[in-house]
């Protein structure tokens, strides 16, 4: 089984994937962990990913293709499936997706939406900033990249909604309710039992 947790910036999409993981056996691709980890290493593709991260802009489409196939041939395999995390943001993301999950005989399962109004998004991130210490958690940046996530990731949800494959779930409230809600609806569109 393979996913795609979708939401905001701040929606819970760590949290829900860590419940997942664990409850359904797969492997977590999380393209902001990724990312992080070659910043902080000093690779070739951390410091450009610095660059665009600093500016609170998306990295190139290549550019995050190449890591994923990276992490999915050298980490995923023999996984139960993979669950996708802060990726695809664009339409031309989730197409090369597809043909990447097509070229290893596979596909995408589920799109599972976080949806949680903004307020709550903004107020969520700035706690994290403050308990976490993350430098892109600042009023600025989260408004920043609250407008990207608008602008270039909300047609995603109309384009996996047309694909049938869109699942939204209310993001809101208790962490093990909203988990519940996931499970249940993974459970009609997949048939994918839980443990």
């Amino acid at each position: 089984m393979n996913l795609v947790l979708f939401g905001a910036p701040g929606s819970g999409k760590g949290t829900q994937s860590a419940k997942l993981i664990d409850e359904f056996g797969l492997f977590h691709i999380s393209t902001g962990e990724v990312l992080r980890d070659h910043i902080k290493r000093g690779t070739d593709l951390g410091k450009v990913a610095q660059e665009f991260i600093s500016q609170g802009q998306l990295i190139p489409d290549e550019l995050m293709i190449s890591i994923l196939d990276d992490v999915l041939e050298k980490d995923a395999k023999g996984k139960k499936g993979v669950i996708f995390d802060g990726f695809p943001r664009t339409i031309p993301q989730a197409e090369a997706l597809k043909e990447l999950l097509a070229k290893r005989g596979t596909e995408l399962h589920a799109v599972v939406g976080l949806e949680v109004p903004e307020e709550e998004l903004v107020e969520r991130m700035l706690n994290r900033g403050k308990e976490t210490g993350r430098a892109d958690d600042n009023i600025d940046t989260i408004k920043k990249r609250l407008d990207v996530y608008h602008n270039q990731t909300s047609p995603l949800r109309d384009y996996y909604h047309n694909e049938g494959k869109y699942l939204p779930v209310n993001g809101s409230g208790v962490v093990d309710d909203i988990f519940n809600d996931i499970a249940k609806g993974l459970e009609k569109i997949t048939g994918a039992p839980r443990k």
